[in-house]
């Protein structure tokens, strides 16, 4: 009885999908609300880089790569610049200085202005940023002059 009891609450909270024998296996891909298999979330990091893919070209956010970065990970208005970013993972002890293989996700900075510079890296040697070519891109580090390195996303 009890086993049936389990059964029948589980079922109930999967949206009436039928469950028969011993169980789901432990690596079952989620279901939603109507039974139907989705596929497994993606990782922040691969946001980001889609974020940026999907943007490719355009140059709406010319002159705002923080902002940019930012707004792929879902964030905005936590850092003034690409300096002050970069100034931040310096003082936290979180930069990697002149690092050429930043893993996927995470920022690589230059300081080409008064402002820094930041973009994404893809994690094979590539990056997205705004300002390649004039528009939001793809290139192979360093491309841009003064490297600093790369550090994680602090939001």
């Amino acid at each position: 009885m009890r086993s049936l009891l389990a059964r029948a609450t589980i079922t109930l909270l999967l949206g009436g999908a039928a469950l028969v024998g011993a169980g789901l296996p432990a690596t079952a891909a989620p279901v939603d609300s109507v039974g139907t298999v989705t596929a497994a979330p993606q990782s922040r990091a691969d946001n980001a880089v889609a974020w940026f893919s999907a943007r490719n070209g355009s140059t709406a956010y010319q002159g705002y790569c923080e902002k940019a970065v930012e707004n792929a990970y879902g964030r905005t208005g936590i850092y003034a610049s690409a300096k002050a970013n970069w100034n931040d993972a310096v003082r936290r002890g979180a930069a990697h200085r002149g690092d050429l293989n930043p893993p996927r996700g995470a920022l690589v900075f230059w300081n080409i202005s008064a402002y820094g510079h930041v973009g994404l890296a893809v994690g094979d040697g590539t990056f997205w940023a705004t300002s390649v070519n004039g528009r939001i891109g793809k290139a192979r580090l360093p491309y841009f002059s003064n490297y600093l390195g790369w550090a994680w996303p602090n939001f």
